[in-house]
């Protein structure tokens, strides 16, 4: 099994995380998993149950996860937002940016090469939920 990576220093929450539809349909648990096509906005009035939200990549060219982590953090979720499946070291930075804080990659990823594509750039193209400017603002106002 890949060692799961966090961006936070809360301990690791145990509980496996259930479906979108099973978790709709019970009041007990503190995880779910979002799989692509699943709309995020069905969470929203119920953020303050949840501990980890586990969304599914199944293809590392399927990025609707990212719209649904910057759903979940505009919205106000302050939870564990992991990115699970065919995740890449080249996709972390921008997950990241998304709002995701945790990974569990299929496969391995370098610790020193992502730590490396992280500070690669310190200027971003466009807004998103980690609230850096992007280029063009500091530019131009």
């Amino acid at each position: 099994m890949v060692e799961a990576i966090r961006f936070r220093d809360d301990d690791t929450h145990e509980e496996p995380a259930v479906s979108l539809e099973a978790f709709l349909d019970q009041s007990n648990a503190t995880a779910v998993r979002i799989e692509p096509g699943e709309d995020a906005r069905l969470l929203i009035p119920l953020l303050d149950r949840l501990a980890l939200i586990d969304v599914s990549f199944p293809a590392f060219g399927d990025g609707r996860g990212y719209s649904s982590a910057q759903i979940l953090r505009e919205a106000g979720y302050k939870g564990e937002l992991r990115a699970s499946g065919d995740v890449l070291v080249d996709q972390v930075a921008y997950m990241r940016r998304c709002g995701f804080d945790a990974f569990a990659p299929d496969a391995a990823i370098d610790t020193k090469v992502m730590e490396e594509a992280l500070g690669r750039y310190d200027e971003v193209y466009q807004g998103t939920t980690d609230n850096r400017a992007p280029i063009w603002k500091l530019r131009h106002g």
